[in-house]
């Protein structure tokens, strides 16, 4: 799949401007693969094909790809793998949202509208009336079968147009509601009775992916919000931006694989699609992605099954996703002693059910972590009233067998199409990962 090139006007160095810019770049979890690739590359990171024969060195930065939706790079540690183990940090490269459906054409009334499907829980109600568009992947017929290839329609393609407040009086007090197969087709344009809408469909794609409209076999194909990432506030001490969850715990795992050299444990910055529709695929954490590639790591090192498990014995797993800000228009909605605040640092999160993989003996490493980057952190449980949500903590911690903590970026109004979030988070995260990496 061609990588994308992302010409920005904005300052790298700047955590927060860099964030905005992997934001921008990557609509889909595909484009999120595509541009980690670009900037690991950049790094001195080198390919693996799974389907190779690994040659690695001490040292050495290597990253893989599974699905052309997941990615795990990592550093060779300098050190016997059996005693440093690794040090891991796993987030997701899938947000909830809107995906098309194979035949999604649908033709009358004089519009064209496309028909889709709800991927993961996102707030429904945010993608109305906003200025959305289509990205993803297309297949198309190549001499080997087919080709995957990354399609970004950047101008405002579809709506979904609110109801008259005239027709819908209770709005206001009932909530914004939309049934799921009658009323979520997006409009794309007007048409003619009859018109061959899949066709039409095709010709758009076709010229997206600068191939034949007859050799287009599918797609994966998601709606995005066009109005780019961007800094909010009276001294812009906020972000606004689709996909923050979770691809801010992406950029920051990737910034601070980075910029570690020479680590004496192997350091493994890990992203995983499917972690909204509960992981359970070949790219997901719950697949055999992370297990496979620690394998080979161990393999490579020349390890019997005996310090196999004494690599993984002695390592440390770091579950990087976003954590629910303290909004106070309402404050019911908080356990009253957990007040997790934007700006405030990265954000350890427990619960006793295991819907997170924190124990007190983690919570206190990943502290240590925070202090020796002289980093803030705080911690968050979720009120015992509602129903919490989970993470990959917890799967890819039980798989492995390895002791992890959850963690995350506060962060309000998670999965609307446009999330916020603190604009000092970013960097606060990139250091306390870093800190991990570094010992």
């Amino acid at each position: 799949m061609p990588l994308p090139s992302a010409p920005s006007d904005r300052d790298p160095a700047n955590p927060v401007s860099d964030l905005l810019d992997y934001l921008d770049a990557s609509p889909t979890p595909w484009h999120a693969v595509a541009t980690s690739e670009t900037r690991l590359r950049a790094a001195g990171f080198q390919r693996l094909e799974e389907t190779a024969r690994w040659q690695l060195a001490p040292g050495g930065r290597y990253y893989v790809s599974r699905g052309e939706s997941s990615l795990i790079a990592f550093v060779v540690g300098t050190g016997a793998l059996a005693e440093a183990g690794f040090r891991i940090v796993g987030a997701h490269t899938d947000s909830p949202g809107l995906r098309l459906k194979p035949r999604p054409g649908l033709v009358g009334d004089g519009l064209w509208r496309l028909a889709v499907e709800v991927y993961g829980g996102p707030i429904l109600a945010t993608f109305a009336d906003r200025d959305l568009s289509l990205a993803g992947r297309v297949m198309v017929r190549s001499a080997d079968g087919a080709t995957a290839r990354l399609v970004r329609f950047e101008q405002a393609l579809l709506r979904l147009p609110n109801l008259a407040i005239h027709m819908n009086r209770e709005v206001n007090e009932q909530g914004l509601k939309f049934n799921r197969q009658n009323e979520l087709p997006l409009l794309l344009g007007l048409a003619a009775e009859g018109q061959d809408a899949e066709a039409r469909l095709r010709e758009l794609l076709a010229d997206a992916a600068q191939a034949d409209a007859r050799d287009i076999l599918g797609w994966d194909l998601a709606a995005y919000d066009v109005q780019k990432a961007a800094l909010w506030g009276a001294a812009g001490e906020f972000i606004a931006s689709g996909r923050i969850d979770n691809l801010a715990s992406c950029h920051a795992a990737l910034q601070a694989l980075c910029a570690t050299d020479a680590p004496v444990p192997t350091c493994v910055a890990a992203l995983f699609d499917h972690e909204e529709v509960g992981s359970g695929s070949p790219t997901g954490a719950g697949g055999s992605f992370a297990a496979d590639v620690l394998n080979r790591l161990c393999l490579s090192a020349g390890l019997d099954g005996e310090d196999r498990h004494r690599a993984m014995a002695a390592s440390f797993f770091v579950s990087a996703d976003a954590a629910h800000a303290y909004q106070p228009n309402f404050p019911n909605a908080y356990e009253p002693g957990h007040k997790v605040m934007v700006n405030g640092g990265p954000v350890i999160k427990t619960h006793v059910g295991q819907r997170y993989t924190t124990h007190a003996g983690t919570a206190a490493r990943f502290m240590g972590l925070c202090e020796q980057a002289s980093v803030p952190c705080q911690q968050y449980a979720h009120r015992s009233d509602l129903a919490c949500g989970s993470t990959i903590g917890p799967i890819l911690a039980a798989g492995l067998g390895i002791p992890g903590v959850d963690v995350g970026s506060a962060m309000w109004a998670m999965h609307s199409v446009r999330e916020s979030a603190g604009a000092h988070d970013q960097a606060y995260m990139i250091g306390a990962l870093q800190a991990l990496f570094g010992g």
